[in-house]
Formats: structure tokens, C-alpha cells, sequence
């Protein structure tokens, strides 16, 4: 059977002037169309409807240049520090030790988002930049979140704190979606992810399932993405190793989180979606203009002066969709210039998965190796 890496997660609309808006590019299943949407389905669990709703929305404002009276998902940078230092990502860089403040997010801060976003948003992201569960408060925050109503509370971690009594807590706190990044298996993965050890990753992972049959309990989903290039070796082993203990295996293309490469070949007449879709609040109350703004370099509001609203209406966030509206405008905007979302990809590689034959799409002059 032949499946292409695309189903649920890589999907495209178009605009009214014939513009492609990709849709969470870069992210891709290395699953079974089976499983991919049955993960769809158990996020869904509870709020069919609303959920409905969300992933509609979800494509049709980007594709209309709607700008809804609240965004449909806010990024809440709870730490913009890391307990690892791996060799891909940008938080190693002296660019951005110089430009981003590294801490935590203020609690009452946290409060005083949820308060006003609750009933107006679908979800919220409980990450960023750095480990969300260094938060001393994460527990809290995911109580707090899911007591005013947030359908979908997610985080993005490296795992490594997802063990004993704290990831009970995490789970009975109502967490509904858990990404775990996991780069390749036995020492590709201890390369990447020290001092992380892969026994330990894999048992954290098999504990969130254990606790789930226990209890009874539907959620959190779990998804585990590696990056390709430490996935490439065996895309086989890495799958059989995951699936069992979780709800959806997946991979990403390596992006320039290094900032290196010089000769970006872009996508035609791309249309950004995420101006349209989610609101990134970092753990200093600063509003980037979007997830990809890793170095904060555009602000376009600041949480602790001003309301969710107030930002996602105001001047700076027009005048980037502005900007963004004109036919590859997004290259007068040096942040969007850099930034994966625009940049060409090609399927240039396979894998083999259980005699499922999976599509690689790579980033056009981008290596795909660790470091580079």
C-alpha cells in the first residue's frame, strides 16, 4: 500500500486571487491513514462540534484574509528556558542569547490571558521557545486553562520530566494534547538529546500509556516527531518502537534554525496562514507576529499593557497582514524572508514503513543533517 506523508497534518487551501496557504507545513505523519485519523478523532472526543468548527475555521480564515474577533489558538510561552542544548535548535545561538530574555511567564499573567480568552479561543499552546515543564506552575496552568473552558490544552516537550507523580498530575490536571520530540532512536537520539538516556524517553512515553489504561482515560493524546534526518536511518524501527505506546508518529524536515543557508529557493505566490490563526504571547508578556518569530524580532504587542484583542486588532498585526496581502510581500519582511513556511519543498525521498511506501519532502537547498 502506498501512502504519501501528507494526510491530516500537510493540507492546502487557496486564496481568493488564487494564492496556496499550506497549512501547518512542515509538519508530516509517518503513520497509517488509519491512525492519523482516529488521533484526529480522540482529540476531537468531548467537543465534536466545536472541534469541527476550529479545523474549518482553521482553513477557511487564512484562505478568506478573515481576521476573526479572536484568534482560533494562542501561544502561551510558559519558559523560554531549556534543560537540553541541542545541536539543531536555535536557542544555542548567540543571536538569540542576545535578543531573548530567558525566564518564565509570569502566573498571574497566565491568569489574566485565560480569563479574557476563555469562550472567544479554541485552544492554547502551552510552549514555545523553551521546556514549558520547567514552569514550576505548569500543573496549575493546565488546571487553570481547562477550568474556563479551553477545549484543547497541548504542550510541545522534550519529555524528560514526564515521569512519577508530576506526569499524573500533568494528565489529571486534564492536559488534552502532549508532542514529544524524540530524534531518532538509541545513540542518534543520546547525541542529540543528552543527557537525556533513550531507555529513559521510552519508558516516560510507555508510563503516559500505562497511566492512560488505568484510568480509563482517553487523553492526552501523545505525538512523537523526530526530526528526519535523525529519523532517516530507520524510519522502520522508530515506528514500531512508537506506535504502540502512542496515538500518532510523525517527522519533520530539518529546518534553518541556524540561520545558514543563503540560497532559499520560496514557494509561488504563497499566503501565509498563522497571521489568521493564532496570537504567540512569550514568557515575558511580548507579542511576536507569529510561532517562527524565534528571535522576538517583531513585536507587535505587549500582554502586560494590553488585551489579547486589543493586540490582534491593532496597528502592528495589521499592517504585517498588509504587508503579507501584497503578492510576495513577505519578502519585504526579513523575519518571514528566513522562516520555513514560504521556502519550496520537493519530495525527493522515501521511506519504508511495514511495506508502506512514505514521501520525504525536503526543504530545497536545505541540508538534512544535524548541525547544518
Amino acid at each position: 500500500m502506498r501512502t504519501l506523508a501528507l494526510n491530516l497534518f500537510r493540507q492546502e487551501s487557496s486564496t481568493n486571487d488564487n494564492r496556496t496557504v499550506q497549512l501547518n507545513k512542515g509538519h508530516f505523519s509517518l503513520d497509517t491513514d488509519e491512525r492519523s485519523e482516529l488521533f484526529s478523532k480522540k482529540l476531537a472526543q468531548g467537543w465534536e462540534e466545536e472541534y469541527t468548527e476550529y479545523r474549518r475555521l482553521w482553513a477557511s480564515l487564512p484562505a478568506t484574509r478573515t481576521v476573526r474577533e479572536y484568534p482560533l489558538l494562542v501561544d502561551l510561552e510558559l519558559a523560554s528556558v531549556c534543560n537540553l542544548k541541542c545541536p539543531m535548535c536555535y536557542t544555542i545561538t548567540e543571536e538569540f542569547k542576545k535578543k531573548v530574555s530567558k525566564g518564565f511567564m509570569d502566573f498571574d499573567l497566565f491568569r489574566r490571558i485565560i480569563d479574557e480568552i476563555a469562550g472567544h479561543v479554541f485552544a492554547v499552546r502551552l510552549s514555545l521557545r523553551g521546556e514549558a515543564t520547567l514552569h514550576k506552575q505548569f500543573v496549575e496552568c493546565v488546571k487553570y486553562a481547562k477550568a474556563a473552558g479551553i477545549h484543547e490544552v497541548s504542550t510541545l516537550t522534550n519529555g524528560s520530566k514526564l515521569y512519577g507523580q508530576y506526569l499524573e498530575q500533568i494528565m489529571d490536571a486534564g492536559i488534552d494534547w502532549i508532542t514529544i520530540s524524540v530524534d531518532g532512536i538509541e545513540e542518534t537520539y543520546e547525541k542529540i538529546r543528552r543527557p537525556i538516556k533513550y531507555s529513559e524517553i521510552v519508558d516516560n512515553i510507555s508510563q503516559i500509556n500505562i497511566v492512560k489504561r488505568r484510568k480509563d482515560m482517553a487523553k492526552p493524546v501523545v505525538k512523537v516527531q523526530g526530526i528526519w534526518p535523525a529519523v532517516r536511518n530507520a524510519p522502520e524501527t522508530y515506528y514500531n518502537t512508537f506506535a504502540p505506546i502512542t496515538d500518532l508518529v510523525a517527522f519533520n524536515p530539518l529546518i534553518d534554525y541556524l540561520r545558514k543557508d543563503e540560497e532559499i529557493v520560496y514557494e509561488e505566490k504563497f499566503s501565509c496562514p498563522q497571521l489568521y490563526q493564532r496570537v504567540v504571547v512569550g514568557s515575558d508578556g511580548k507579542v511576536m507576529m507569529c510561532s517562527n518569530d524565534e528571535d522576538g524580532q517583531i513585536i507587535v504587542g505587549d500582554a502586560d499593557e494590553q488585551s489579547i484583542h486589543e493586540i490582534w486588532h491593532g496597528k502592528p498585526f495589521s499592517k504585517i497582514r498588509e504587508q503579507h496581502s501584497l503578492l510576495d510581500g513577505f519578502k519585504n519582511i526579513d523575519v518571514c524572508r528566513h522562516c520555513y513556511y514560504p521556502r519550496k519543498t520537493v519530495a525527493n525521498e522515501t521511506a519504508t514503513v511495514n511495506g508502506r511506501i512514505v514521501n520525504i519532502e525536503n526543504y530545497v537547498n536545505r541540508e538534512q543533517e544535524v548541525g547544518k
